[in-house]
């Protein structure tokens, strides 16, 4: 199973909107006669990769035992059913770590792989198969995507000097790092005062990806000029305005390639929930949040964080901005309150992961 998983990370920034699943068949002896993984959209998915490649060995899978990271699908989607393929095949024993979430699934791929006389057993590596897929659980189990809040701030919290200016406070590996991060989302969201202050690409160049991921730009009165370089990296751009937008602006932006969606919510602004659902149903399984204090705050304050990704650099800055504006709060109990889910240090700075 550990090695299924190994290969299931192959799928990451691959196999967007599905699952990452690896899957790798054994014989009697415990000796791997196949392996492989999920595919692009519309691919083949891991075992039937797995079951390819033993017939590519000239081997019989027939009695063989199949460990795979998630429940082989039992439903006809761009693909046919996984379970059936295994069955076919003359699989002895299936191994799943874990029960897919899917409600076309969710326990029927298992069900039919018994009812042919396979047999089933459910759980190994689960915790970690569940990991891998935090977003699709996300978008299968609350319609939305795994919110994921990048930031990169000082030992003293401070994300920019008072000025703004942030390039760069933490260092090169953790810069790397983040790349890494953004690849594996399959969405990444900004602002769009960090659009105007910092014109970034806001795109993956410093992890190799098959595919960049979707751009979001939270712009309530369409102020993104048509100039920016987040609309000239490859990849699609998604820009979402509030209520009364100027139609000569949208325009302009869908000249340039852009989409632009309305999420009219209160006060003029964009509501955050209803972008977070649409994203859900545009198959985004994880989302990238890298922004400025004040949409960090909004998504903060509304609690729609899952994740904090958070690179602190041995610094102190003093007087600066702040990771998320929220607040103030008059209480202590009122306090945002995390745990840690891991501390690593990546170059000279630490990488802090963090959730509610």
């Amino acid at each position: 199973m550990q090695q299924a998983l190994s290969l299931a990370h192959a799928a990451i920034a691959l196999s967007e909107p599905n699952p990452r699943v690896g899957c790798v068949i054994v014989d009697a002896q415990r000796r791997v006669i196949g392996q492989g993984h999920t595919q692009q959209a519309g691919g083949p998915h891991a075992e039937v990769m797995a079951l390819r490649d033993a017939a590519s060995r000239g081997v019989d899978v027939r009695g063989a035992t199949a460990y795979v990271t998630l429940e082989p699908c039992s439903h006809h989607g761009r693909t046919p059913p996984c379970c059936d393929a295994l069955i076919a095949a003359g699989l002895a024993r299936v191994v799943a770590a874990i029960e897919d979430p899917n409600v076309l699934v969710a326990g029927q791929g298992i069900a039919r792989l018994r009812a042919a006389g396979v047999q089933v057993d459910v759980g190994a590596g689960g915790e970690a198969s569940r990991e891998l897929n935090i977003g699709f659980f996300s978008r299968m189990q609350r319609q939305r995507p795994w919110v994921r809040l990048k930031a990169a701030v000082s030992l003293d919290g401070r994300s920019a000097l008072e000025n703004g200016a942030s390039q760069w406070i933490t260092g090169d590996a953790a810069r790397a790092d983040g790349h890494a991060w953004r690849r594996r989302a399959g969405a990444i969201l900004t602002g769009v005062g960090t659009v105007l202050d910092d014109n970034p690409r806001l795109d993956v160049r410093l992890a190799d990806t098959p595919r960049q991921p979707l751009r979001v730009v939270v712009d309530s009165q369409l102020r993104t000029p048509p100039a920016a370089r987040i609309l000239d990296a490859p990849g699609e751009v998604l820009v979402f305005c509030a209520a009364g937008a100027d139609p000569a602006r949208a325009d302009a932006l869908r000249t340039r390639g852009a989409e632009v969606a309305e999420a009219p919510g209160a006060d003029g602004r964009v509501n955050l929930a209803a972008v977070l659902a649409h994203l859900g149903r545009r198959g985004i399984n994880e989302l990238h949040v890298e922004a400025g204090r004040t949409l960090s705050g909004a998504f903060v304050q509304q609690r729609l964080v899952d994740e904090f990704l958070v690179y602190m650099a041995p610094k102190l800055l003093g007087l600066g901005r702040e990771l998320a504006a929220f607040g103030p709060l008059t209480a202590l109990d009122d306090a945002v309150t995390l745990q840690f889910h891991s501390v690593e240090r990546i170059g000279g700075d630490l990488r802090l992961l963090a959730r509610p």
